[in-house]
């Protein structure tokens, strides 16, 4: 019995397949904007209300929406944090995750000069994979084929943070080899609740 996908996102059978990073473009923007009118975003803070912006970001101008998704030299508009404030865009890119449909997105952000961030900025590194594509490796793929652009930069290390109860985002951090650093207290515009840091050489 074939288990390729013959239906809709959320069906049970997803065959794994070969998965790449590709940078946002229109032969892959239907798969992602499916996968928004599912109720899947890449701000795992946000949530659906990200979602709904960016579905409607893309009716507006796509082509704008998929140039802001690369944006090394932060041109970009501020970004809104999960208290809806403003802050100031720091450089970065996404990537999509593809293995022939769109499986998530993951992406890298950076201030020049520094490995610090600013207390908004939850980490270097973010990434979420759609529900329908999850258990298959795919987070832990896509982080480590990330981590060979990143490597390319002039960063000794890297920060992701994660939840204490999200065991699966911390085995992904730690098959890349994320070492956890310290418990703390977020920021009050993510909650104010506790987050694991952990730190992935790049050195």
């Amino acid at each position: 019995m074939s288990l390729s996908r013959t239906s809709s996102p959320g069906t049970p059978f997803h065959r794994k397949r070969d998965l790449q990073l590709v940078r946002p473009a229109y032969l892959y923007l239907a798969s992602y904007v499916e996968a928004l009118q599912q109720g899947w975003s890449a701000d795992t803070l946000r949530g659906t209300l990200a979602a709904h912006e960016e579905l409607q970001s893309i009716a507006r101008n796509a082509g704008r929406f998929l140039a802001a998704l690369d944006d090394p030299e932060a041109k970009g508009s501020p970004i809104t944090l999960p208290d809806g404030s403003r802050a100031p865009r720091l450089p970065g890119f996404r990537r999509w995750l593809w293995d022939g449909e769109l499986c998530g997105s993951i992406g890298f952000r950076w201030q020049n000069g520094t490995a610090e961030l600013p207390e908004y900025v939850s980490g270097h590194i973010g990434y979420s994979v759609v529900p329908w594509k999850r258990r298959l490796g795919y987070a832990t793929r896509a982080l480590q084929l990330l981590l060979e652009d990143v490597r390319q930069t002039e960063l000794p290390w890297v920060v992701l943070n994660t939840d204490p109860e999200n065991r699966a985002s911390q085995r992904v951090i730690e098959a890349a080899g994320g070492v956890l650093m310290e418990r703390y207290a977020k920021a009050e515009v993510h909650g104010g609740s506790e987050g694991l840091r952990y730190r992935i050489s790049l050195r």
